[in-house]
């Protein structure tokens, strides 16, 4: 081996210059007895410090890895806090090589007659899980933890795979007091960092010079030789730190709060070995795109149609235009096939055996469903999708996306399909792929971004006409009628459920309320589910004297603003647009008269963000009323989080003014 060409597998870490302020095993006793957070009392935990250290190292055995140290230590202050005394570390695990997992120094710490005890790890709180096929989690439960316990662990992971370094959180749902993550690379490696969230680190940046001694071997008609020489090289070092930092609060109508969380994941961008040619590492989303189609398990699945063309062509021979073509097709694929719940965007069996056993994941289904909208001449491309309930990549790499579906040119509009969904409709998908942009790829290669954000209102309307008796008893009969998504999540929810389950459920959300002669029809999955009830409701009046109070929305009263911090640092995540329209007609009891009744109110917001309109009108034996509250975005920056935050406000407050009745003189 050249000495240049060694330089790339044989590196060794130093010490950074940064002082190290933080260490495990230094508990005092002032730690132990505070009884709750300096600067957020509310918290049931915090990190005093997170120190991690990432950078590589090379063995001969297992050639260039990256090794990240990490030091933990978390205050727990009641009995909410116990979880933050476990810890699961992810780490993959296939036949494309393993990541390892230490644990060590992990003790808990407890004041015990004025005295400070230590409790060690033992080894049944230590212990491995198969998450799937790829995921392992390693897993430690941290022994004797009560209230006003500190824990501290350090742990290592050890990764072959140097695209890249983990992601570091600076920001948790607990207070962080002190977090610092530093990174040691060689000069032959650029990696580049990409940060997440709204506060930003102090970084502080330096170099070291290295040098590796390392024994050559040479074979000569002597036998072998050895000699040895040196390698000098400089080492770039980078130190984030974070300090006071404030939990992250998970807030009403947020897709994934780790979107938000202050965090840097670094990717390699560059290397250059000595004697060679610089190498890049950075792809587009275009450049990612076609990579992914001409994988044998994506776009060599779509290419396949001789498993489903018989039974295609008979379903076709009455279907005369492309919109009867997609309604023919998406409605078999929905029905025959059952979705296994895995993720992903690459076939696991393959889209013929799925076929066969009427199963498949999400790949499988839905290049199912590409390739036989092609084959009956339209034009269709899937579409990958990051699911919800995983982060948005900050840059393209194969792990940004996590799901596949289908979408079909009509005319000048893409419509999105999903079959892993009985309840689906074209541009109705499920709940789970509706996360900001997917990249739709075409077999050319070519790739288009496509908004995930439905556009279009999802419509409930509820009627209500009923009586209120002069015990302040409110009964009547219901209507609610639920559109598009809406009624999606109608189907999705209730399509297996137990009926009384369903309906204890209702009467638990109505607090004080007695249905009978429950109906819903819900058979058409183009027409809207329709809800009907009789109902009885004891708790939604008060008599105070000669007088009856009640509310004009009944129980569907929003009588709390979801909105409660004083500013946001996170979009404002809707899932779809909506409209929420009430007409009910309230009877007034014998002997009474209406006494006042809120005033009718309209709201707008700004940039067409939402409206309320809050219409009432009374007479001698009636109160009608028509209240519509309309969201027309499915995401709002967090710039606007005032102006909605006020908006429900006002809206809270004008649903929960009384209507007055009072006795007749």
């Amino acid at each position: 081996m050249k000495i240049f060409n060694l330089i790339a597998f044989l590196l060794v870490t130093g010490f950074a210059a940064h002082a190290q302020k933080y260490e495990l095993g230094e508990v005092t006793k002032e730690e132990l007895e505070q009884k709750s957070h300096p600067t957020d009392p509310t918290a049931s935990a915090a990190i005093l410090f997170s120190k991690g250290t990432t950078y590589m190292d090379y063995s001969t055995s297992s050639g260039f890895m990256i090794v990240t140290e990490v030091d933990t230590k978390i205050k727990i202050y009641n009995k909410d806090g116990y979880d933050w005394a476990n810890k699961i570390i992810s780490y993959y695990s296939s036949d494309n090589g393993d990541e390892t997992v230490d644990v060590n120094k992990a003790v808990t710490y407890n004041l015990a007659d004025g005295k400070i005890v230590k409790t060690k790890l033992k080894k049944e709180g230590e212990f491995t899980e198969q998450v799937n096929k790829f995921y392992k989690q390693r897993k430690i439960m941290m022994p004797d933890v009560k209230e006003g316990s500190i824990v501290e662990y350090r742990y290592t992971v050890r990764s072959p795979f140097i695209s890249l370094f983990p992601e570091w959180r600076f920001q948790e749902p607990i207070p962080v007091n002190y977090s610092e993550y530093t990174t040691r690379i060689p000069e032959y490696f650029t990696y580049k960092p990409n940060f997440r969230g709204y506060l930003a680190p102090k970084v502080s940046n330096s170099s070291a010079n290295k040098r590796i001694t390392y024994v050559e071997k040479e074979r000569t008609g002597r036998g072998t030789q050895f000699s040895n020489g040196q390698i000098d090289y400089s080492e770039k070092i980078a130190i984030y730190v974070m300090e006071n930092v404030p939990a992250l609060k998970d807030e009403y109508y947020v897709n994934n709060i780790d979107n938000y969380t202050s965090s840097i994941e670094h990717e390699l961008a560059v290397t250059q070995y000595p004697g060679e040619t610089v190498k890049s590492y950075s792809h587009s989303w275009e450049d990612l795109a076609k990579t992914i189609y001409n994988y044998d398990d994506f776009g060599g699945e779509i290419k396949r149609t001789g498993y489903y063309e018989d039974d295609l062509n008979a379903l076709l021979s009455g279907a005369d235009t492309q919109e009867k073509k997609i309604v023919v097709i998406f409605s078999y694929v929905k029905n025959r096939m059952n979705w296994n719940s895995y993720y992903g965007y690459t076939c696991h069996d393959g889209v013929k055996q799925a076929y066969k056993n009427k199963t498949g994941n999400v790949a499988e289904i839905n290049l199912m469903l590409v390739s036989m909208l092609n084959y009956a001449g339209l034009e269709a491309n899937p579409v990958l999708v990051t699911t919800r309930s995983s982060k948005i990549a900050l840059f393209p790499t194969r792990s940004a996306f996590n799901y596949v579906i289908a979408a079909v040119q009509v005319g000048n509009e893409i419509v999105l399909l999903d079959a892993t969904s009985k309840s689906a409709l074209p541009n109705i998908l499920p709940v789970r792929s509706l996360n900001w942009n997917g990249r739709l790829i075409r077999k050319d290669g070519s790739s288009l971004e496509i908004s995930m954000f439905p556009q279009s209102n999802s419509k409930e309307l509820i009627t209500i006409i009923a009586a209120i008796d002069e015990e302040g008893k409110v009964s009547g009969k219901a209507r609610d009628q639920y559109f598009d998504y809406n009624a999606f999540i109608f189907r999705e929810s209730h399509s297996n459920s137990n009926l009384d389950s369903y309906l204890e459920k209702l009467e638990k959300r109505y607090d004080g309320i007695e249905i009978e002669n429950y109906s819903v029809t819900n058979d058409d999955l183009n027409k809207p589910v329709v809800e009907e009830f009789n109902f009885v409701h004891n708790n939604i009046s008060d008599i105070i004297g000669d007088k009856i109070y009640v509310h004009p929305l009944l129980f569907f009263a929003e009588t709390e603003n979801p909105f409660k911090q004083e500013k946001r640092e996170y979009p404002i995540d809707f899932v779809y647009p909506r409209q929420d329209r009430y007409m009910i007609t309230l009877s007034i009891p014998e002997g009474y008269v209406v006494e006042s009744i809120p005033e009718s109110l309209a709201l707008g917001m700004e940039q067409n963000i939402g409206s309320f309109k809050f219409s009432i009108q009374a007479n001698e034996k009636q109160i009608q009323l028509i209240a519509t509250t309309e969201i027309n975005y499915s995401n709002i920056p967090q710039d606007y989080y005032t102006v909605i935050k006020d908006f429900y406000q006002k809206m809270v407050e004008k649903q929960t003014e009384k209507i007055v009745l009072s006795k007749k003189i």
